[in-house]
């Protein structure tokens, strides 16, 4: 006696089925790892970042390691942002007057706020504190 394999309606393989469902949850593993990867400034807080005296009055410095902005706006006042543009997360090449992201030519003002496009957010906030010399990421 032969038994006829049962019909499957939807003509799919085993094979084809199983490396599917493999892809799946490949995609959906590395999905859920992205959302959870630690923001480089996260490792440095409590640290120090930059120091005053190397943040000029009315403008500002980039901290290419901890990927920051640190600017001082007004005298005394210190101010920490993200380094990444909030338009396509090219990282701020240029601090003077102003914070600029020169691959989509994104403007921005000492306070993070935008100055010129495309980006349509500020930059991203962080907070400092001050110790004698030391800005030190909180």
């Amino acid at each position: 006696m032969t038994t006829e394999p049962s019909p499957c309606a939807c003509r799919i393989s085993r094979r084809t089925m199983l490396a599917g469902a493999g892809a799946t949850g490949a995609v959906a593993l590395t999905a859920g790892a992205c959302g959870t990867a630690p923001k480089p400034q996260d490792t440095l807080r409590g640290r120090v970042v930059a120091q005053t005296t190397d943040v000029p009055e009315g403008g500002g410095l980039l901290v290419v390691d901890a990927k920051l902005v640190i600017t001082q706006p007004t005298p005394g006042e210190y101010r920490a942002f993200g380094a990444s543009c909030t338009h396509g997360g090219c990282t701020i090449q240029e601090v003077t007057t102003d914070i600029h992201c020169l691959c989509h030519h994104s403007r921005f003002d000492l306070n993070g706020e935008v100055l010129q496009g495309p980006a349509v957010d500020p930059l991203e906030p962080f907070e400092v504190r001050v110790e004698g010399t030391d800005i030190i990421l909180v």
